[in-house]
């Protein structure tokens, strides 16, 4: 009995010490992107993190990480495949680079008239499809996040592209997009986003191309002068994650993450031209860029220098492609 006693005062007192029984750790999810808080996907990914820990009521923690904290935009697609981040809302033209040549159909210039016909592609069977190619390099497409239309800077005025001789622009990485500057009579020279504003303020490059969200952000405006309306190409966005990762988690937090990423995706969507509209206001107000826009004869000489660029590059992206988002979106023949 003495024995047994000792034993029970031992288990007692071990149960004093011991604590309560630790909770269960939250699952992380690193969400990485390259540009502000304050930009439409910025604002997404924000979204994204409040509701996803809301309806998996804590069980999944995200972390967001704006404007190239953790990567450089040519570094997160590396650190997604490895697994050191869990999840990314890169530029589609990032996908050309890895293999995937088409999601560059997205960088065509003047592919796409507005973002109603986007929409029909990015919704539908075509941009389901295009997710399916990124399968074999362990990545998984969530969602499309809208960004917008193109317009470009420089620090003398833009009318034509005749006015685009010999200007140094920055681009993303991207065959597209080079074949683009060069058709406008540019020199595309390829930069990451966080080294934008300081090649403009030093005159590494003359000029560059993105839509008005991201010129405000990144302070763009205050290092070049002139600024022309061309709505040439689209920036978008692919929501992506690591496929084992994805595929490790289980059934139910998938599913509220899911719920979560349509509502964000929704959210991102429907805020992007307004942010855009505002970006533009706003830079029109600093003084410190003037804005044009084209007319009718000075947008034909713009679409007519471009055009060469769609046929050029439709091996590059796939002619079937092309010719299926043209019937989707009604623009074939045109």
């Amino acid at each position: 009995m003495r024995g047994f006693a000792a034993v029970l005062s031992i288990s007692f007192v071990c149960a004093l010490t011991a604590g309560p029984v630790a909770a269960q750790a939250p699952i992380v999810i690193k969400f990485s992107h390259v540009v502000t808080n304050e930009t439409p996907k910025g604002k997404g990914s924000l979204k994204f993190k409040e509701l996803a820990e809301k309806y998996t009521d804590g069980k999944v923690k995200v972390e967001v990480y704006p404007n190239s904290s953790l990567y450089k935009d040519n570094e997160e697609v590396d650190a997604l495949q490895l697994g050191a981040v869990q999840m990314l809302a890169p530029s589609l033209a990032k996908f050309g680079p890895l293999g995937a040549k088409e999601f560059e159909v997205f960088d065509l210039p003047f592919m796409f008239p507005d973002k109603d016909a986007l929409k029909k592609v990015t919704t539908g069977p075509i941009g389901r499809e295009m997710f399916s190619r990124l399968a074999d390099k362990g990545i998984l497409g969530l969602a499309y996040w809208d960004n917008g239309f193109k317009v470009f800077s420089a620090n003398h005025p833009l009318k034509t592209p005749d006015d685009m001789l010999g200007l140094k622009i920055r681009i993303q990485s991207s065959k597209v997009l080079e074949a683009e500057i060069k058709a406008f009579g540019g020199v595309p020279q390829v930069l990451a986003f966080s080294e934008v504003y300081q090649a403009l303020q030093t005159g590494v490059v003359d000029g560059q191309e993105n839509t008005a969200s991201n010129m405000y952000t990144q302070k763009m405006h205050e290092v070049q002068k002139y600024g022309i309306i061309t709505n040439h190409g689209y920036i978008g966005y692919a929501v992506i994650v690591n496929r084992k990762f994805w595929d490790g988690l289980p059934a139910d937090i998938r599913t509220q993450l899911d719920k979560a990423m349509a509502e964000a995706t929704e959210y991102a969507n429907a805020i992007s031209q307004k942010e855009n509209d505002d970006a533009l206001d706003a830079m029109n107000k600093s003084g410190k860029i003037t804005f044009y826009t084209p007319n009718a004869g000075e947008m034909k000489q713009w679409m007519t220098a471009a055009k060469p660029v769609q046929d050029e590059m439709a091996g590059r992206v796939g002619k079937d492609l092309i010719e299926k988002i043209r019937a989707t979106i009604g623009t074939a023949g045109k």
